[in-house]
């Protein structure tokens, strides 16, 4: 049974040896002391215990606010609590899912070609995620001035590492080489271009000196945002669990594509707020946002997207192909520049995969070929323009 105070079986002092350390950090006396007089000498001038002004909801702004950071209401930004809320309830772990069948699956029934884009798949999800949770706890969330943000934020963060698990969990059933997987996106040009891209938005806005009252820090802050949101997990999450989902809708690799079910539903989340917040900076502090540096980061995105797509689909695999990934992603980019209210960086771009937003839209049924029954509660929230 699980001891809750040591919960590691670390503790190697008894008790007294306990007993001791928490009698030194007792405060001392005369600290004590020193700090009932200075209160008491305050209410004898008649001064209030506590000298600051109630926090008004107009104070507050998403970055460069000057409100109380550690009190919650009033919100100015309830939609943020609302995105808490409703990230509440798409809770799950990956050992929900029976991985039994998958096991078989990659070693009985998957081709080759099928193994190799499996395996990428996988291997370009682990890193990514952890680069996720990076950019969201040390570069974003710090700047964050109204409580409301940093509290979703914060669960964002503990789902990027559940999602990492979520890896860790398939590569761990499957019985792959670990190294070998995760090694990945450093040895293959295809891979490590995206994580590259990444990699440069995110420390662009890790520099401890980074001041966002300067305007050119601000804009390369929300540019980074936009990218992390709109592209990130807008488009290359999104995107990227489809090769799985080609799997799944054949009956195979079924508990996998169950898991990044799950996953999608939170990226589609993270996607969402990210924009919405992105949009209120702009609104907040009269911005526009480059056109030309629209332009630029969408040709990239397309260009590293492409390259990783000729890579894992070198071969097509039944039902699905290099370029209905890259046709994908480009109708994701026009919805998702949409939701940022610029112009569609790739106009007439048709919908390459119509059952892919199925992945995330079914609210209470079985998935593809009867996994499980899945009780979704958030599918009424999502809107996708």
């Amino acid at each position: 049974m699980m001891n809750w105070d040591d919960p590691l079986g670390m503790r190697k002092h008894k008790d007294s040896d306990r007993n001791v350390g928490l009698s030194a950090k007792a405060a001392h006396p005369a600290v004590v002391q020193a700090t009932l007089e200075n209160l008491n000498q305050g209410a004898m001038h008649g001064e209030d215990a506590v000298a600051a002004a109630p926090v008004r909801a107009e104070d507050k702004r998403v970055i460069n606010g000057q409100a109380d950071i550690n009190q919650l209401a009033p919100f100015k930004y309830p939609w943020a609590w609302k995105y808490f809320l409703n990230a509440n309830k798409n809770h799950w772990t990956p050992l929900d899912i029976n991985m039994a069948q998958d096991i078989q699956d990659y070693h009985h029934r998957l081709t080759p070609v099928e193994r190799h884009v499996y395996e990428n798949v996988l291997a370009y999800l682990t890193t990514s995620d952890i680069l996720a949770m990076r950019n969201i706890g040390l570069a974003v969330m710090e700047k964050m001035s109204a409580p409301e943000l940093q509290i979703y934020q914060a669960r964002q963060v503990y789902e990027e590492a559940l999602h990492t698990w979520t890896y860790q969990h398939c590569i761990e059933s499957i019985g792959l080489d670990q190294s070998e997987i995760y090694n990945r996106y450093r040895v293959v040009p295809a891979i490590h271009g995206k994580i590259r891209i990444a990699n440069w938005r995110l420390d662009s806005i890790l520099r401890p000196d980074i001041n966002l009252n300067d305007p050119d820090e601000l804009d390369n802050f929300v540019m980074a945002y936009v990218f992390f949101a709109a592209v990130f997990e807008g488009c290359w999450f999104y995107n990227g669990f489809s090769p799985i989902f080609a799997l799944q809708r054949r009956g195979l690799m079924k508990g996998t594509a169950e898991q990044l079910q799950y996953i999608m539903r939170d990226e589609v989340m993270h996607a969402g707020f990210g924009i919405r917040t992105v949009r209120q900076i702009l609104e907040e502090n009269n911005l526009t946002l480059d056109e030309q540096a629209l332009r630029e980061m969408w040709d990239e995105a397309e260009a590293a997207e492409a390259a990783y797509a000729r890579y894992i689909l070198r071969e097509p695999i039944l039902g699905y192909c290099a370029d209905d990934h890259v046709a994908q992603f480009r109708y994701i980019a026009n919805r998702r520049a949409r939701q940022l209210g610029v112009n569609e960086p790739f106009p007439g771009a048709d919908c390459a995969l119509p059952w892919l937003d199925e992945q995330s839209n079914i609210r209470k049924e079985k998935n593809f070929f009867e996994t499980r029954v899945t009780e979704y509660q958030t599918g009424s929230v999502l809107s996708w323009d």
